[in-house]
């Protein structure tokens, strides 16, 4: 069976298609190419957009003895993801662009071209499982947690149609973290002790803060409590989340505080643009 696996450069993807060559099948290594200006983009190696982390996709796929190639799929990125990113926060919500990244790119984009290609699947180092199982309309496709648990990726796979799960392998979704990272170092990949990446691939290592302050106005306004009294100024809705107790600048506040010196835990509750 033909395959085209995700590589994004970390331990993860490289793991998926080695497992995949293992299999038995005909692999391609791809990485796909996000950023239209990828060195501005990372400042290490966590992520998937930078020129280091291509440059370890390429070490790994010549590692696994499997061809490789690099697909410019920034133009996409940039329009289905950070423009969608980007609206979402000005609406006054918090959007989570892994989850529209893989069903816009990674399971559309590059599903779509893998399919033109002639691949009869795509395999990537997500953390889940996919199940066929019959049903009275067919054969169906189900999407299972990972059985690492603690690993788990499958909320950020829920938008994947019938289409897109038919075409996919998940390598990894049967094994636990640890036995990666154990496989990576005894087939002796390159990145087998690379770290993982952490949070939002087209940000960095940027303070987020000064990342949306490129793209939107920021307009102060008060924190109020739930009946109505202020108790602080805000910086603007877009740096604010549902649920975030942390950086709310609120702390201690006079007349809240407990006998021992200690205040009430604030969270946003609203946001009201």
């Amino acid at each position: 069976m033909r395959v085209l696996a995700a590589m994004s450069g970390g331990v993860d993807s490289a793991v998926a298609a080695a497992r995949a060559v293992k299999a038995g099948h005909d692999v391609v290594g791809v990485h796909l190419a996000l950023s239209q200006d990828p060195q501005a983009v990372r400042e290490s190696s966590r992520g998937c957009c930078s020129l280091e982390d291509s440059a370890d996709a390429r070490r790994v796929c010549d590692k696994l003895g499997i061809p490789f190639y690099v697909w410019d799929l920034s133009e996409e990125f940039e329009e289905r993801v950070v423009a969608d990113f980007l609206d979402e926060y000005r609406a006054g919500r918090t959007p989570n662009p892994d989850v529209l990244c893989n069903a816009e790119i990674k399971f559309k984009a590059f599903l779509d071209h893998a399919m033109t290609l002639g691949a009869d699947h795509i395999a990537t180092g997500h953390y889940a499982r996919v199940r066929s199982v019959q049903t009275a309309q067919g054969e169906r496709f189900q999407l299972l947690k990972a059985l690492d648990h603690t690993k788990d990726q499958s909320y950020f796979l829920h938008r994947l149609n019938q289409a897109q799960l038919s075409r996919t392998l998940f390598p990894l979704g049967e094994i636990p973290k640890t036995e990666v990272r154990r496989i990576a170092h005894e087939l002796g990949l390159p990145n087998a002790a690379k770290k993982d990446s952490t949070g939002i691939c087209f940000i960095g290592e940027r303070p987020f803060r000064e990342f949306l302050n490129r793209y939107l106005p920021t307009q102060p306004g008060p924190i109020l409590t739930q009946d109505g009294k202020k108790v602080g100024t805000h910086h603007g809705l877009s740096f604010y989340t549902l649920g975030q107790r942390k950086g709310l600048g609120i702390g201690g506040i006079k007349g809240h505080q407990q006998a021992d010196g200690t205040g009430p835990v604030w969270y946003v509750a609203r946001k009201d643009l």
